[in-house]
């Protein structure tokens, strides 16, 4: 199987993200649920929608931070549950 990965991603609003795979699959992930169901003062600033929206791909992944502070599983994302 292909190596999947990230090759698109756009701010959906309301701390969501639209992504789009490398096998064509889009899914919009929720990704300010999974932060306010798991508080941390590392992922707690990305509720600010403007450092929420500081996101980039970076090794086909999406991450926050110059030093991922926040990134998810691919697969997760795929499947558009973050756990």
């Amino acid at each position: 199987m292909d190596r999947l990965y990230i090759t698109k991603a756009e701010n959906a609003g309301n701390l969501t993200v639209s992504l789009t795979f490398s096998d064509n699959t889009v899914q919009t992930v929720d990704v300010g649920d999974f932060i306010r169901r798991h508080p941390h003062p590392q992922y707690n600033k990305y509720l600010d929608p403007r450092k929420f929206r500081s996101f980039a791909i970076e090794n086909g992944n999406i991450v926050w931070g110059r030093n991922w502070d926040l990134m998810f599983p691919i697969e997760q994302l795929h499947s558009g549950v973050i756990a």
